[in-house]
């Protein structure tokens, strides 16, 4: 049966989605920005602060639906600009300190809201978490 995730912890959509959607025992969590969700405001800053509030966003929405980062899988990054690909590799990294997931990293040519990074994520439940 397919569950709805939803919390305001997690900047909400700006667009016909869900934040996520639960199937199966698998998460999937739409794009996320870089919104603090107590402002509606896009965090300033940099590739770092962004990657960072946008980590925190999806942390937020695993955390509501049952999962932590141990059970992501897969990521894939978009980025405006792929030379932010180093810093934005560096904040992502410390999310994840016991096993990585499978991830995919592309430059495009325009986010919304004009950020510089967006991450959709799928996480699976497992028994270790």
């Amino acid at each position: 049966m397919k569950k709805i995730i939803a919390t305001h912890k997690a900047p909400k959509a700006i667009g016909p989605y869900s934040q996520a959607v639960e199937v199966n025992g698998m998460l999937f969590i739409s794009g996320q920005l870089p919104v603090d969700p107590e402002t509606s405001e896009i965090v300033d800053g940099g590739i770092a602060k962004q990657t960072d509030q946008v980590m925190k966003n999806i942390g937020a929405i695993l955390e509501a639906a049952g999962y932590s980062f141990i059970d992501v899988v897969k990521s894939t990054v978009l980025l405006d600009n792929m030379d932010n690909f180093k810093a934005m590799n560096e904040v992502y990294g410390g999310y994840y300190q016991e096993s990585s997931p499978a991830r995919a990293a592309y430059q495009v040519s325009k986010l919304p809201l004009g950020v510089m990074i967006e991450i959709e994520t799928i996480a699976v439940k497992t028994n270790k978490s």
